[in-house]
């Protein structure tokens, strides 16, 4: 499947692509310029990690590619693969309620804690690519 080689990338259609979990050793890129804002990424086959402005946004474990991630003001959609089933942590809007969407399938309701934390798990493979909705209520 797909892993952005550059660790992170702008695309054609203004989204933000990063994380490379094929690779065996830690692999970071910092000070990437997107929409203003500065963005960190920390990528192996271990954990993958994004940061705007010094503030988390994803985490994965193990590590994963996002593809197209798109963040508006009450939705963040984004494509993910991996080589297993992995843990997310997306840091949003603290103490608020979300809906969440695999492949337009819905998953359920979730609250974030106290820091915004939303935490939930996928079953990924390397033939495979899951589309994921985040929608604030």
């Amino acid at each position: 499947m797909t892993v952005i080689q550059e660790l992170i990338r702008k695309e054609n259609d203004g989204t933000l692509s990063f994380g490379n979990y094929q690779l065996d050793a830690k692999s970071k890129l910092s000070d990437f310029e997107y929409e203003g804002d500065l963005y960190k990424v920390k990528t192996y086959n271990e954990i993958t990690k994004l940061e705007r402005n010094g503030m988390f946004v994803y985490e994965s474990v193990p590590g994963t590619a996002v593809l197209h991630m798109n963040q508006k003001e009450n939705e963040l959609c984004f494509d993910v693969t991996g080589e297993d089933t992995a843990q997310i942590t997306l840091e949003l809007e603290a103490e608020k309620e979300y809906e969440i969407y695999k492949n337009d399938s819905f998953l359920g309701k979730m609250r974030t804690n106290l820091g915004g934390k939303l935490i939930f798990s996928l079953e990924l493979g390397e033939d495979k690519c899951d589309s994921i909705k985040v929608v604030k209520l």
